[in-house]
């Protein structure tokens, strides 16, 4: 999609979180700040939530609220991460520093940035399901140093895999999958906020399609407008009905095989994050479309390779960079 997203044009303040409980829990939070672990499946709108805190907290939410998605680090290799402009001046004359070492750098860099307007900043650490056990007691002792000027929040779909010195300093806020009730009256509010012509029966089709992850149904809403120029029942089913990704996945291998690994992720990145696919749905699509490829020995290595990628994005880990892992196999 080349026009902006509508996860990102029609981001919810507080008041707009689909989810009851978790509007009460954050409302206090603006009350009385404090380090959150914010825990739930994907697509229930974590990351949104914590931005809608951030706006409702800080005068100067541009400067005070900062995103590191941990992805960025442990997904990436240092050479990455270094030359990524977020991040290359905070390390500068550090390249040997081990990965560890160089997002508990940054980390410590923002923290101990003074606030631009309130009395503290807040950092968010995005899919932190990623985060490594020696990360985590580094960034318990950054936590400890810094307590009085920075709010940390933990966003993550695994919060059991947090050591208990992060966990007790964290008060949790779980975020459950939106019903589609809830993910109803998202989609209505957006479609009307953009002037779209839609109907109920569209609007409930694309909730569906969603099945409780709200970033995919939003997404659905915008490619069933963007595609036949309204949110009906029939174009919701025009557009999102026989969505594929086949084509698209055989130009990733394509990409993949002649060694462009760059152009494969993003390819791979498009799909996972601007159209919204879950890691399995990828990796299903990905094996048929492998079917069609390749046979005998080399078809079951691939079978193979994909049952443990499968069962390591079960545990929690960046489904990006296990189907990355899979491109880059198949690439040889």
């Amino acid at each position: 999609m080349d026009a902006p997203l509508w996860t990102e044009e029609h981001a919810p303040d507080l008041s707009e979180l689909p989810q009851a409980e978790v509007r009460d829990h954050l409302e206090r939070a603006v009350e009385e700040p404090m380090n959150l672990v914010v825990f739930g499946p994907r697509g229930a709108g974590k990351t949104a939530a914590v931005r809608a805190l951030a706006e409702a907290t800080h005068d100067d939410p541009d400067n005070d609220f900062v995103v590191i998605n941990v992805a960025d680090f442990f997904g990436r290799t240092k050479k990455e991460i270094k030359n990524d402009p977020r991040f290359a001046h905070f390390l500068q004359g550090r390249s040997r520093l081990s990965k560890r070492d160089m997002i508990s750098h940054v980390l410590k860099e923002q923290a101990a940035y003074q606030p631009v307007s309130g009395d503290f900043r807040t950092i968010l650490l995005d899919n932190a399901e990623a985060i490594r056990e020696d990360f985590q007691q580094a960034l318990r002792r950054v936590m400890e140093q810094h307590y009085e000027a920075t709010q940390f929040v933990i966003a993550t779909r695994q919060p059991s895999k947090l050591i208990p010195p992060i966990e007790s300093r964290c008060f949790p806020v779980p975020v459950r999958a939106p019903t589609h009730e809830e993910t109803v009256e998202v989609l209505e509010r957006i479609v009307e906020r953009e002037g779209a012509e839609y109907d109920a029966d569209g609007i409930e089709y694309v909730a569906g399609y969603g099945d409780g992850d709200l970033r995919k149904a939003i997404m659905g809403a915008q490619t069933a407008y963007e595609d036949e120029g309204e949110v009906t029942m029939q174009a919701a089913y025009d557009a999102l009905g026989d969505v594929g990704m086949r084509d698209r996945l055989d130009d990733v291998l394509d990409d993949a095989e002649a060694g462009e690994f760059e152009d494969a992720r993003k390819g791979l990145d498009d799909l996972l994050f601007s159209e919204g696919f879950e890691g399995d749905e990828v990796l299903r699509e990905l094996l048929a479309a492998a079917r069609g490829r390749y046979d005998g020995d080399e078809l079951a290595r691939v079978h193979a390779l994909a049952g443990e990628i499968d069962l390591e994005m079960s545990e929690g880990n960046s489904d990006r960079v296990h189907l990355g892992r899979l491109l880059a196999e198949l690439g040889r």
